[in-house]
């Protein structure tokens, strides 16, 4: 992965790659950040607007705003247009996520990425120094990337520093026109080139650093007098050229960064990109990604050393996986927490905490607030929601667990169920610790096992079980002799009976064999002492 500090240079004069040069100033705070996210999408075919599409557990969007916030600008402002309640929604969430808010500034008509700039503008009071423009739309731009053009911007003075980059096909990008000194002239849209400008491959990436007294003067000379009949924020460019403003460029060596969004595809491929990075970025701080084609981790996910994540997971949203842990194969853990050293297989979950040693899976099914202590068991088809299970505590199999507290060191016995819905209230049972409880048993909430007791196979348990007490709810079991060949004769079972009956009677040992074919099935009882073989 190519990072954003790492110096380089494209030989070109007047031109710089990211990275600051040794003794260069720090670079300032901007006075605004503006993010531009107004446009229709069209080509991303959604009711969705195409800057709240994902990638990396994150919107477009919410990127974008990540790297700007980074910065600290004085303002931050994201311009809205198409789908812009849904942008102002998403807005307030990420301002909980980020501790700070951003501007939202209203572009009614889409008239150009010039007028939308100066939407943002006439949203703030008057402010003077470095504003910086980019898009909602590129989700791998850093705030390394960033912050590096800003220093560079301050380093040499530049009334207007624009990111660049060289593309081996530029179609469909703006490209960047140089003076005869290596600044920049001009910068001309794919509609708008001639032949000998659409071949230079140097592009116009759309993210800039203006002075904010050039950014005003340049946005009221725009015109609309282009291909496309809107005011092009990249005229300003050229417009501060002519007006003998100096105009640099910083070259990002990587173009992956400087990538936008228009269509699923494009979507697709930056997805895959950003989640190669983050693997990258985990596998070299010490975690062991055994299969990284099929292992997808979100940019909010948090990995400690010597973790090893299995083919076939995904990890979203806040999921912590702490040192030593063991996630997959084929497990989807969103907003989980697992402790150290847990084992966690083939499981679906969401909102729990594994506590450190614990096991969980194959096939075990987490929802929110599922809570399991350490060196605990959650096993094979068991689902657990809302329920904390104490250190050492075990559901093995076939069980579900919800809205219920279990101590430690108990043993839920399999095929287990937890009733804790009456059809109008959810109601909660209390397993004490050290309890043993049987196979097949039904706990009906609202009820509670002391610590110590157990109950047996099959129980209903309607009422609570004092500590140290067994309890049991079905009668002695009863056995009615030949029921079968009386009253399912002919059967395969009937059959059976009948042979084991007569291997007995001779004082042989049992010989029971399945029903073969030629034997009568479902034909009236033979008379006494006879056989129903055919």
């Amino acid at each position: 992965m190519l990072e954003a500090s790492q110096p380089g240079n494209t030989g070109r004069p007047g031109d710089r790659a990211i990275g600051r040069s040794v003794g260069a100033p720090e670079a300032p705070n901007p006075a605004a950040v503006v993010v531009l996210a107004a446009g229709e999408g069209r080509r991303m075919r959604s009711a969705t607007p195409k800057v709240l599409h994902e990638i990396g557990g994150r919107a477009l969007l919410g990127h974008a705003v990540h790297a700007a916030a980074a910065l600290a600008p004085e303002h931050l402002v994201v311009v809205a247009g198409h789908g812009r309640d849904q942008v102002r929604e998403y807005l307030a969430e990420l301002a909980v996520e980020l501790s700070r808010s951003a501007l939202l500034a209203i572009q009614h008509d889409q008239r150009g990425t010039g007028h939308a700039v100066a939407c943002a503008l006439d949203s703030l009071p008057a402010i003077n120094g470095p504003v910086m423009v980019t898009y909602g739309d590129v989700p791998l731009l850093d705030a390394g990337t960033l912050r590096g053009l800003l220093t560079e911007h301050a380093a040499t003075g530049n009334a207007i520093t624009v990111l660049t980059a060289e593309l081996v096909d530029p179609t469909g990008y703006g490209r960047v026109l140089r003076a005869p000194d290596g600044t920049v002239s001009a910068i001309v849209e794919q509609r708008d080139g001639t032949p000998e400008q659409l071949a230079i491959q140097e592009i116009n990436s759309g993210v800039y650093v203006f002075e904010a007294d050039v950014l005003r003067d340049g946005l009221a000379q725009l015109s609309p007098s282009n291909a496309q009949g809107e005011q092009y924020l990249t005229d300003v460019v050229g417009l501060a050229h002519a007006a003998g403003r100096r105009v640099g460029a910083l070259r990002c060596p990587d173009p992956w960064l400087v990538s936008g969004v228009n269509d699923r595809l494009q979507l697709a491929e930056l997805g895959a990109e950003l989640n190669r990075r983050l693997l990258a970025a985990w596998m070299r701080s010490g975690v062991t990604v055994i299969d990284p084609a099929t292992t997808w981790v979100d940019v909010g996910v948090r990995l400690e050393r010597d973790v090893v994540l299995h083919p076939g997971i995904q990890l979203h949203g806040a999921t912590t996986v702490s040192s030593g842990a063991q996630v997959g194969p084929d497990s989807t853990l969103t907003d989980c927490w697992i402790g150290p050293g847990a084992r966690v297989v083939r499981t679906h979950g969401s909102g729990a905490e594994i506590g450190a040693g614990a096991s969980v899976g194959p096939f075990a099914y987490l929802r929110p607030g599922a809570r399991l202590g350490a060196d605990g068991k959650i096993g094979t088809f068991v689902e657990v929601k809302n329920a904390q299970i104490g250190q050492g505590s075990k559901v093995p199999h076939l069980t579900y667990v919800g809205d219920a507290t279990i101590g430690e060191y108990s043993n839920i016995g399999a095929s287990s169920v937890f009733v804790n819905y009456d059809g109008v209230t959810k109601h909660r049972t209390v397993v004490g610790s050290h309890v043993r409880t049987g196979s097949d048993n039904t706990f009906v909430a609202p009820v509670t096992v002391g610590d110590g007791a157990y109950t047996g196979a099959g129980a209903v348990i309607r009422e609570d079980v004092p500590p140290g007490a067994l309890a049991v709810s079905a009668g002695e079991q009863r056995v009615m002799d030949n029921w079968v060949p009386r009253r399912r004769p002919g059967t395969p079972a009937a059959l059976a009976a009948e042979r084991a009956a007569a291997a007995e009677l001779d004082g042989a040992p049992d010989q029971v064999r399945s029903a073969e074919p030629g034997d009568t099935v479902g034909t009236p009882a033979a008379p006494q002492g006879g056989s129903t073989l055919g």
